[in-house]
């Protein structure tokens, strides 16, 4: 967790600041435990007085001490302001250092089409094709990923970025329900994967499509499109989404509940299907391999393969580290701390010996 912006400055011709500067408003808490810690140490003696009498204060309260009351705050209250100033990460010192960055470019196509509504998989395909999605967003290291959204045509959702965090953002957008056109252009969103790649250059390294759909009605161009993949180098890891059974596809109103099933012109209910054949099809032919769980997440196997193809460098670049000093200021904060317990607030007498 970040507090607030890094706070940077010159010190002594070093540059030097705090990475979370925020923490050094502690230090006014320290301060005004040392106060209280003072007014109270000071009044000690006086307190005892007012209620024994000083003729008394010698017998039943022996060896009232206002010294070591204020040591023990003072050590107290230096030792959490040097805590504070350790938790605000002080830096003094830097160096640069070219970093470079490996890795592959992965494009996932991902069906969106109304099919992609059936539950034949929970909660529904199109849900279960964002899991799988996720999965490899939280997996992926150094990569650059791109999402191909496509039902009866292809559009680029999210570029090509290492932000993964903003294509998940990109990611929660797709919904069948505002797809423009209906059908499913596997053709389509696999030539313009592609082009997404090669406009990317670095033909050094190996490039992916992850394809995610349930293969129903592939629409035109399909041999066009794996024959432009194969010449490009470029192999399909297609994850297949739903179940070879059947299921109806359910029509959902604006409140996300179901209100009926898609009938074809005859009346009769529109059963969508998984086409393993045709997916697997696609994959093989490029290179790739396809992959299906009934009841896990299939991007795991997918995951595995990624991480084992050739990666080549994606950019260099200089970037300056800081060296940390909050050491400098952890352990004195600690042993000031450890003093102040140990200091006892009076002096015990043992058998007539001051202790």
């Amino acid at each position: 967790m970040t507090l607030l912006h890094p706070w940077r400055f010159k010190l002594l011709g070093y540059d030097a600041g705090f990475e979370h500067p925020a923490a050094l408003g502690l230090i006014a808490v320290a301060v005004a435990l040392e106060i209280f810690g003072l007014v109270l140490a000071l009044g000690r003696k006086n307190r005892a007085v007012r209620l024994l009498t000083e003729r008394f204060v010698p017998v039943l309260a022996p060896g009232v001490s206002v010294l070591r009351p204020v040591l023990q705050s003072v050590f107290s209250s230096l030792g959490l302001a040097l805590f504070a100033v350790a938790l605000s990460q002080p830096e003094c010192g830097s160096h640069t250092e070219l970093v470079k960055r490996q890795g592959i470019d992965v494009v996932v196509a991902l069906d969106a089409s109304k099919s992609m509504l059936a539950r034949d998989v929970m909660p529904s395909r199109i849900d279960r094709a964002r899991l799988e999605l996720t999965t490899l967003l939280d997996e992926l290291k150094g990569d650059r990923v791109g999402i191909v959204a496509f039902a009866g045509d292809a559009f680029i959702q999210c570029p090509l970025t290492t932000d993964y965090a903003a294509a998940k953002l990109f990611l929660r957008a797709v919904d069948p329900e505002d797809m423009p056109q209906g059908g499913t252009d596997i053709g389509g969103a696999l030539s313009l994967s592609r082009q997404v790649l090669e406009n990317a250059g670095g033909t050094a390294r190996d490039r992916v499509v992850v394809l995610l759909s349930d293969g129903e009605d592939f629409g035109n161009d399909v041999d066009e499109a794996i024959a432009g993949l194969k010449e490009a180098n470029i192999r399909v890891y297609a994850v297949g989404i739903g179940s070879p059974t059947g299921e109806p596809i359910p029509e959902i109103n604006r409140r996300g509940e179901v209100i009926g099933y898609k009938r074809d012109k005859n009346g009769a209910t529109v059963l969508t299907r998984l086409d393993e054949a045709g997916l697997r099809r696609i994959a093989e032919a490029t290179g790739g391999e396809y992959f299906h769980q009934t009841r896990g997440v299939a991007m795991a196997d997918v995951i595995d393969r990624i991480d084992k193809l050739q990666k080549a460098e994606l950019e260099s670049r200089m970037t300056v580290h800081y060296v940390q000093r909050f050491p400098w200021f952890a352990y004195p904060g600690f042993a000031l701390l450890v003093l102040g317990m140990l200091i006892r607030p009076s002096r015990r007498k043992v058998k007539g010996v001051a202790a």
